[in-house]
C-alpha cells in the first residue's frame, strides 16, 4: 500500500512538470525504476504503460483548455507512433547491459537538455531555416518516438523544445499539442513492447502508483500550462535526472568512497539549487522587461490626452 502510495506522489509530481513544462513524466519515472533495479526495457515498458491512461487525460484536458494545435498533432503524432514502435522493438533486441547503459546515457543527455534549456535559457537544438514549414514536424516525431522508447523517455525533451524553435505558437501551445500526441506515442510503444514480451516482468504496484498520480494531477497541469515559473521548475527536473543516471553511469565505471558520493551529490544539490534560483530570477526580470513596453505605450496615449 505503503509502494502505491509514494509512486502516486511521484507520478503527481512528474505529471505536474510534464504537463506545465511538456516534458519530464517519462524521464522521472524511468530514471526511478532504473535507480530501483528494473531492467531497461521492463522500465521504459512500465513507464509507457503508466502514461496511457496519464497522457490520455492530460492531452484531453489541454484540448479542453485550447492549448492543441490539430495540425501539428497530426503531423507530429503519425511519425512519433511510427518511431515509438521501431525503438520498442529495438530495445527489446539488444543485451541486458548494452540496454542499461544506452538508456542510462539517453536518460543523461535529456536531463542536461532540460538543465540547459531552463537553467541557462539555452536550446541544444539548433533552429532550422524555413523550420516552421510542416516538412520539419514529421522528422522531430519520428525521433522524438524513437528516443522516447529507446530512453524510457524523452518525448518532451526532444519535441517540445523542437516545436518551440520550429513553430510560431505560444509556449502553452506547444505544451498542449506536445501532450497530446504523446498518448499515441505510449500506445504505439506499449504494443511494441508487446511483441518483444518486455511486459511480461513489469513491477504494476509502482505503475499503478504512477497513474493514480498523474491522472490526478493532469486536469490541474492543464491549466496551468504557462502561468507558473517554468525556469526554475525545469531546473530542478534537469539537475534530479542528471544526477540519479550519473550515479548509475560513474558507478558502471568506478567504486567511489561513499564520502566521496556524498560530497557530489551534496554539492550537485546546491550547484543545481543555486541555478534554479537564478533561472528563477532571470525569468522574473525577462516578464518585468516584457510588461514594461506596454506599460509604457499605454501611459502614452494618456499624457497627451
Amino acid at each position: 500500500m505503503w509502494l502505491v502510495v509514494a509512486f502516486a506522489l511521484a507520478g503527481a509530481a512528474a505529471q505536474f512538470v510534464d504537463g506545465t513544462l511538456g516534458m519530464g513524466f517519462g524521464v522521472t519515472s524511468a530514471t526511478v525504476l532504473l535507480a530501483l533495479g528494473v531492467a531497461p526495457a521492463t522500465a521504459s515498458a512500465a513507464t509507457h504503460a503508466a502514461k496511457l491512461p496519464t497522457t490520455l487525460i492530460s492531452g484531453l484536458s489541454h484540448w479542453r483548455a485550447g492549448n492543441v494545435d490539430r495540425a501539428i498533432l497530426v503531423r507530429v503524432a503519425v511519425p512519433g507512433a511510427i518511431g515509438g514502435f521501431l525503438g520498442a522493438v529495438v530495445l527489446t533486441s539488444i543485451s541486458l547491459e548494452a540496454a542499461k547503459g544506452s538508456m542510462a546515457g539517453l536518460l543523461l543527455f535529456f536531463g542536461f537538455v532540460i538543465l540547459v534549456r531552463f537553467g541557462f535559457g539555452k536550446r541544444l537544438i539548433p533552429v532550422p531555416a524555413g523550420g516552421h514549414t510542416a516538412r520539419w514536424l514529421s522528422p522531430i516525431g519520428l525521433l522524438g518516438g524513437f528516443v522516447d522508447a529507446t530512453g524510457g523517455g524523452g518525448w518532451g525533451p526532444v519535441v517540445t523544445p523542437s516545436l518551440m524553435t520550429v513553430t510560431r505558437h505560444e509556449p502553452r501551445k506547444v505544451v498542449g499539442t506536445t501532450n497530446a500526441a504523446e498518448f499515441v506515442v505510449a500506445l504505439s510503444v506499449s504494443t511494441g513492447f508487446l511483441t518483444g514480451a518486455a511486459q511480461e516482468d513489469i513491477p504494476w504496484l509502482p505503475v499503478i502508483g504512477l497513474i493514480i498520480g498523474g491522472v490526478c494531477i493532469a486536469p490541474i497541469a492543464a491549466r496551468l500550462a504557462g502561468r507558473l515559473p517554468h525556469a526554475p521548475m525545469g531546473t530542478l527536473v534537469g539537475g534530479l535526472v542528471i544526477l540519479v543516471n550519473a550515479v548509475a553511469v560513474i558507478g558502471s565505471f568506478a567504486d567511489l568512497p561513499g564520502w566521496l558520493d556524498a560530497v557530489l551529490i551534496v554539492g550537485w544539490v546546491a550547484a543545481v539549487g543555486a541555478l534554479a534560483w537564478r533561472a528563477w530570477q532571470r525569468e522574473k526580470r525577462g516578464k518585468r522587461e516584457e510588461a514594461a513596453p506596454s506599460s509604457a505605450a499605454v501611459a502614452g496615449p494618456a499624457a497627451n490626452a
